[in-house]
């Protein structure tokens, strides 16, 4: 398990992965090439996966995102130490914090 600021990065098994996830196409990168898994919307930095890989993003906000590095990969930010990643399968979660009511994913 790796985690970054607000995203959680977890290992999972390849038969556990949902069949949309393995068969979607990927989120587009970034003007850098990276797969971008959460934007910070203060600061305008990005947690980013460098590397070879897909990325396909959950249907609602809090459904989580699935990340292939068939290579292995490498996660960046500008504000915190990069995290190199095996190859692999990995759901990819924001930090979620409660309201009253409702849950709403933590703004980085």
């Amino acid at each position: 398990m790796y985690r970054q600021g607000d995203i959680l990065i977890v290992p999972v098994p390849e038969e556990t992965v949902p069949a949309p996830a393995r068969t979607s196409p990927s989120a587009s990168r970034d003007a850098r090439g990276r797969l971008v898994l959460a934007l910070g919307e203060a600061t305008g930095h990005a947690h980013a996966v460098v590397g070879p890989g897909t990325l396909v993003r959950g249907l609602r906000p809090m459904d989580p995102d699935f990340l292939h590095v068939p290579q292995g990969g490498r996660v960046v930010h500008e504000e915190h130490a990069a995290i190199p990643l095996p190859k692999g399968w990995y759901r990819v979660q924001r930090q979620r914090e409660y309201v009253p009511g409702a849950f709403r994913v933590v703004a980085d």
